[in-house]
């Protein structure tokens, strides 16, 4: 039996990102349902803003191309996504954007995505927790070939619902987040037996 492979990240680039704690959390469930889980934060891929003229003269930046490879790599997405003006963060749709490019003309067509099964969670200062912006994170992937399950955790009061390590100081809130990754592993066991 293949063993679910899970990359896990959040939404931020921000060094105390909320987002990135959550994504954390998640992956905790994941790992203890059996899937083995990469947990990486964006700020550790740094991309220019996707700009074709310049894939054209330089090609894919470096960076670019480990974050795809890491998506090509894994058969499930654990994604903790902030809320940005009611919506997805540039840094999100950035990185979705260079993964999603083409490095050869043989290469099929969202290679990196296609196939792949995501579940989504949101943490944010605001009463909603980030829930505007997974509708538009839901939609995006939905529409470049990632099957997105239907439960999604949203956060709210961010600035106050974690402890200094990064927990959450509402225990079912906590179980809640773990259990998205616990449904992800499970959900990819099932795909790959």
């Amino acid at each position: 039996m293949t063993t679910p492979r899970i990359l896990a990240f959040g939404g931020s680039l921000r060094r105390d990102s909320f987002n990135q704690k959550l994504a954390a959390i998640a992956a905790e469930g994941a790992r203890e349902a059996g899937a083995d889980v990469t947990l990486v934060a964006l700020r550790d891929f740094p991309l220019p803003v996707f700009d074709q003229d310049l894939e054209a003269a330089e090609g894919m930046p470096e960076a670019a191309k480990k974050l795809k490879q890491l998506f090509r790599e894994h058969h499930g997405l654990l994604i903790a996504s902030p809320e940005y003006n009611s919506s997805i963060t540039a840094a999100l749709k950035n990185a979705i954007d260079w993964v999603s490019r083409a490095e050869s003309v043989d290469e099929p067509p969202l290679v990196a995505f296609t196939g792949k099964t995501a579940i989504l969670c949101a943490a944010s200062p605001g009463a909603l927790g980030g829930l505007r912006g997974l509708v538009h994170v839901r939609a995006i992937l939905g529409n470049i070939g990632v099957t997105v399950l239907p439960d999604q955790v949203a956060v709210s009061k961010a600035h106050e619902a974690f402890g200094e390590d990064g927990s959450l100081a509402n225990e079912k809130q906590a179980a809640k987040v773990k259990n998205l990754g616990t449904q992800l592993a499970r959900h990819l066991a099932k795909l790959l037996a």
